[in-house]
């Protein structure tokens, strides 16, 4: 089994402690490989598009030549899960923001982004966010993060804070406005895992 991280800005070996640690958990090993430049997403089982800065992140995926790589893991079934920056990339509609800078987007998600849904650096803010899948509360971080403004009938919708999507998932395509890798909780590595058996 091969992990995918994408390793071109954010929270990188976050993301890669965390499956670690998650792996471990289950007794299972993976080949975790970090994920910079054209021809390594073909050969991973499942991939994660961290958080970081989405204007920035989408040009250097088109650049290296591995935004086409993912839309083809994706057509395959494989598992993907992006957060923050990454649920913005899954993305195939932005607002205004996105519009204006030309962000890039991935379009894997039948989904409408709000690019700064809970305003800047500042207005961080933790939360309690209650998920079908799990049975208590997961302690959720939030930082400069999007929400989902609408979304499409086959897309699941899996939290909200107030009228805003937080996490929603479409086929094998997950996507989360907060940092599940800044937590201790493996819950949300755990189900995103449980997408590869």
């Amino acid at each position: 089994m091969r992990i995918g991280v994408i390793a071109i800005q954010g929270d990188v070996s976050e993301h890669v402690e965390a499956l670690e640690r998650t792996l471990a958990g289950r007794g299972q090993v993976a080949d975790i490989v970090t994920i910079r430049h054209k021809g390594i997403v073909p050969g991973c089982d499942a991939l994660v598009l961290p958080g970081g800065e989405s204007t920035t992140l989408g040009k250097l995926l088109i650049r290296e030549g591995i935004a086409g790589e993912i839309q083809d893991i994706k057509n395959a079934g494989k598992p993907i899960m992006g957060t923050c920056a990454g649920l913005i990339l899954l993305a195939k509609r932005g607002d205004e923001q996105v519009a204006r800078t030309h962000q890039h987007l991935l379009g894997l998600m039948d989904t409408r982004v709000n690019r700064n849904a809970f305003g800047r650096q500042r207005e961080s803010f933790e939360t309690e966010l209650g998920l079908p899948f799990l049975d208590t509360p997961y302690n959720a971080v939030f930082i400069r993060a999007p929400g989902i403004v609408d979304a499409g009938k086959d897309v699941t919708v899996l939290a909200r804070i107030d009228d805003m999507i937080v996490a929603a998932e479409q086929g094998n395509v997950l996507a989360l406005a907060f940092h599940p890798e800044l937590t201790p909780d493996p819950r949300i590595h755990q189900y995103f895992l449980d997408k590869l058996s």
